[in-house]
């Protein structure tokens, strides 16, 4: 009598282990389909505005000090009606000063794509972002047909590479060079500013014979 109690007891134990066993093989199996698949995809990368640089640039990036800058846009009296040009636009801080300080609509040209990266960094945060742009361009083939304004902080020989197409220009478009001239092209006015010179010209409606 007390075996066959014994077999029935090991039989219910078994039978109910088995019964455990299924249940959590199942629930395994369950766990197994609801998990969700896993992403082997990369994230695209955002697109950017710039692209590698063409080639070396023509001077080394040296920014403009704020107060020369200041003089640079009052001499030549940038307005909300004028389109400025800054060949050479680094940071974007001329373009930026002349669309805060008179909304004036202005385009900064530089070949580093680094600097247009910081300048429209720089629009972005004096929130003009409406009023500028900055372009990644070689500036010899840039068409500066439609400025008004044209600023520059370059080096002697590239001005006068640049003297040409500027003086094909519409007459009455003003020009201004920081520390640096245009050669036989006298300036209308000079100026000295913390101990920077400033130049400033006109486009005139004959160009000299000199300089054609």
């Amino acid at each position: 009598m007390f075996q066959k109690v014994l077999l029935l007891f090991i039989t219910g134990v078994s039978v109910t282990t088995l019964g455990i066993a299924g249940c959590t093989a199942q629930q395994q199996d369950s766990a197994a389909e609801v998990q969700p698949p896993v992403l082997t995809a990369q994230t695209e990368a955002p697109t950017t505005t710039t692209q590698p640089q063409e080639r070396p640039g023509d001077v080394p990036y040296v920014p403009t000090p704020q107060p020369v800058v200041d003089a640079m846009l009052q001499v030549a009296k940038v307005g909300k009606n004028d389109v400025l040009y800054d060949l050479g636009s680094g940071d974007g801080r001329i373009v930026v000063t002349a669309a805060q300080k008179y909304g004036t609509r202005g385009v900064g040209i530089d070949i580093n794509p680094e600097r247009i990266q910081e300048a429209n960094a720089n629009a972005q945060k004096a929130g003009v972002t409406d009023r500028v742009e900055f372009r990644q361009q070689d500036l010899f083939k840039t068409d500066l047909s439609q400025a008004t304004v044209i600023t520059l902080y370059l080096l002697p020989e590239v001005n006068l590479r640049l003297r040409p197409e500027i003086l094909k220009l519409k007459p009455g478009t003003r020009i201004v060079s920081h520390a640096f001239d245009m050669g036989d092209w006298k300036p209308q006015q000079t100026l000295q500013v913390d101990g920077k010179t400033i130049y400033y010209w006109v486009v005139p409606k004959e160009v000299p014979a000199n300089l054609r």
